[in-house]
């Protein structure tokens, strides 16, 4: 059952209607949903799984694995949803959720998970050590867990921590340095390791200081610009969720008094956050499906908090809260995103595609972060700011807002016609075959209002081989070999006069030199209500078929309209889909193609969009038929558009472009400017040529 906030405020929240009170609500519900499952006191958060393939405790493997997982799931269930608990325990000590006092049980827990020998204890770092061989670099996820105890212990400080003997506090210090000395993945997991020592410092009890260190110029040297860091090979959410949030901890346990020249760069990179971040999101605060981790949710919304923890926050506290209110009710005002009370490992319902082997049935609360704000008090900006808008109450009509950030590569578009944020990525990097990684980062737009599809399994008898179309990404069929190759490689070149160029390779693989991969150049720009495409391939072993898919479409009874902007067989044609959510929402897309493309066709699929178990995928496809001599056209020309209503697209957004031109003798696109003219004027001129000098990862 979807929650529906009782206390609501739309003199002081115009937009979303929700207060303090409604996220203490909204706690509550999560709580009451996590202890339904919990039959007795002594048991520890152990949640009902409607997954067991892919997540943990993994069946199939060692007993020692086994037992190390099943520990591991026991502390993610009590640290998570203590990220809800504990700004609720400290608001309100007496609260009882399905007859359990929140404060009891919680103290007890931490100090069971932390004590050796307790059946809920979640191990000691010598004790997994000794049980997995004593391997010097295994890492464990308990480490990951014993941040969040920190943060959640220092909330509700008073309730729970200084209740205490000092017997008992030592126990769960000497279970927190193990776990803060020890051996961690080399990338956002040392701002674990980070709290851990700074809670032990602020507590009194020792730490290595180097080691510390050691940590804080890592962490700092992941810094790209605009706020983001890098993690791993990509750019994400843990950007947003994970360094914005617990490096600005850091400063205020540590930081600040003992490594303030780190502490500065840490709150100068969140402030640059805060000044994009709030565009990331749409005009209803949604979040966007992208990255790892997508069952994490409105967790994206912690940085908004984080960036309060500084001395001299820049977050515009009334934009902060529309937007983590937006995105809280993203998710919980649908019936779906629950299953027998907790989070379906899904964004919405559940959905497989998504879901990464390291998570349990207890990872999604994660999304606990966003509940934070609650450690802020009544009278903080926080609460008492009036919601605004930012961006979107700016906008003209029509009007799109786009924003280019060279060091994470990430630029998105704030698209008033339809109050829609879409996001293009580049530096995205995969194996070859890693399409499930594709899906997270390398589709080529992401879209607020229409999360990733998943392949399509085409239905009704369609002749569509699975595998033969991606939404929002181009598929190559080598004609020779009969074999599909996909992209797994995206390089970022630059923006330039309004058009983002990028390119991407079909199974880019290091130990073949790149005139050897197939490869595309991508240029695009926004409309009003979407993304035009002016792609250039750049393949050098033909015959060869290639498809470009639009975004999944949620079928829940569609209509489908074709149209053509004239008579002729070369004339620009469309396909419009006319329908609904699974919550009932009008939706409205259309995809047209121009130049450069032969068909233009629809699929059916089952079972591979995070919102309706069925889904539409249109798609354009074109044949490239000589190897040499051919001299074909080069350019293809597309686009995808929007609406978030059943109001007909007008011709003019159907068929924006009033006239194409090239600039090489043949007028094929092979080299020199492609000008693009609309018919509202705008005047777009694509030229690839540069671009090869200006290509990064």
């Amino acid at each position: 059952m979807a929650f529906r906030p009782q206390t609501l405020d739309h003199e002081k929240s115009p937009y979303t209607g929700l207060v303090r009170e409604s996220w203490i609500e909204a706690g509550k519900y999560l709580l009451d949903g996590i202890f339904q499952n919990i039959a007795h006191f002594e048991d520890p958060i152990v949640l009902p799984r409607k997954e067991t393939e892919i997540t943990y405790p993994h069946q199939n493997v060692s007993p020692e694995r086994l037992e190390t997982e099943k520990k591991a799931e026991m502390f993610e269930g009590l640290a998570r949803s203590f990220f809800i608990a504990a700004p609720l325990i400290h608001d309100d000590p007496g609260l009882t959720v399905c007859g359990y006092s929140m404060k009891e049980y919680y103290k007890s827990q931490v100090l069971r998970t932390c004590t050796p020998g307790d059946p809920v204890s979640a191990g000691t770092y010598g004790q997994l050590q000794a049980l997995n061989g004593s391997q010097p670099f295994r890492t464990y996820q308990q480490t990951v867990e014993t941040c969040a105890l920190v943060i959640c212990l220092w909330i509700c400080r008073d309730e729970i921590w200084d209740t205490y003997t000092k017997e008992e506090k030592d126990v769960i210090a000497a279970f927190l340095t193990g776990f803060a000395h020890g051996c961690t993945v080399p990338q956002n997991w040392r701002l674990f390791n980070m709290l851990d020592m700074a809670f032990l410092h602020m507590e009194g009890y020792p730490i290595e200081e180097d080691i510390m260190l050691d940590h804080a110029q890592a962490v700092l040297n992941f810094y790209v610009g605009d706020g983001w860091y890098r993690d791993g090979h990509s750019f994400d959410y843990y950007s947003c969720w994970a360094f914005n949030v617990y490096a600005p901890i850091w400063n205020k346990w540590y930081g600040y008094e003992n490594a303030p020249d780190i502490a500065a760069k840490f709150e100068e990179h969140s402030n640059k956050l805060m000044e994009t971040y709030g565009d990331f999101f749409d005009r209803d605060g949604f979040t966007n499906m992208w990255g790892r981790s997508n069952i994490y949710r409105n967790a994206s919304t912690s940085a908004f908090d984080g960036n309060l923890f500084l001395k001299h926050p820049a977050v515009d506290p009334g934009l902060a809260r529309r937007i983590s209110s937006g995105a809280l009710m993203q998710f919980l005002s649908r019936d779906d995103v629950l299953y027998k009370g907790a989070f379906t490992l899904g964004f919405y319902g559940q959905f497989s595609p998504l879901v990464q082997g390291y998570s349990c049935a207890e990872s999604p609360f994660w999304m606990g972060k966003a509940f934070l704000c609650l450690h802020l008090p009544a009278d903080h900006p926080f609460w008492t700011a009036r919601e605004n808008n930012g961006t979107w109450e700016k906008l003209k009509p029509g009007e799109v807002k786009d924003t280019a950030l060279n060091g994470p590569a990430l630029c998105f578009t704030n698209h008033e016609a339809n109050g829609e944020t879409i996001l293009r990525t580049g530096k995205v990097v995969k194996a070859p075959g890693d399409i499930h990684g594709m899906w997270n980062y390398g589709k080529l737009s992401f879209n607020t209002k229409y999360p990733w599809e998943s392949t399509p399994v085409p239905q009704k008898g369609e002749p569509m081989d699975v595998g033969g179309v991606e939404a929002q990404q181009y598929v190559l069929k080598d004609v020779t070999t009969d074999t599909i190759q996909n992209p797994n490689v995206i390089f970022w070149s630059c923006q330039k006069d309004g058009v983002l160029y990028r390119r991407e390779y079909f199974n880019f693989s290091l130990d073949m030199e790149e005139q050897w991969i197939q490869a595309i150049n991508l240029a695009d720009f926004p409309v009003s209500c979407g993304i035009m495409r002016v792609d250039r391939h750049k393949l050098f072993m033909r015959p060869v078929t290639l498809t470009l898919g639009s975004y999944g479409f949620p079928d829940n009874g569609t209509q489908i309209i074709r149209k053509s902007e004239g008579a002729k067989p070369d004339t620009a044609r469309a396909i419009i889909l006319k329908g609904k959510d699974s919550q009932g929402k009008d939706r409205q897309m259309a995809m047209t193609i121009y130049d450069g493309w032969e068909e233009l066709d629809l699929i059916t699929s089952k079972g591979t969009n995070p919102d309706s178990e069925r889904s539409i995928i249109l798609y354009a496809s074109a044949s490239f038929r000589k190897q040499y001599g051919g001299y074909e056209p080069y350019v293809m020309i597309s686009q995808v558009i929007t609406k978030e209503s059943a109001e007909d697209f007008t011709d003019e957004e159907l068929f924006p472009i009033r006239s194409i031109s090239y600039e090489d003798g043949k007028k094929t696109g092979a080299y020199g400017t492609v000008t693009i003219e609309l018919k509202d004027g705008t005047c777009r001129k694509v030229n690839y040529d540069g671009i090869e000098g200006h290509m990064t990862l």
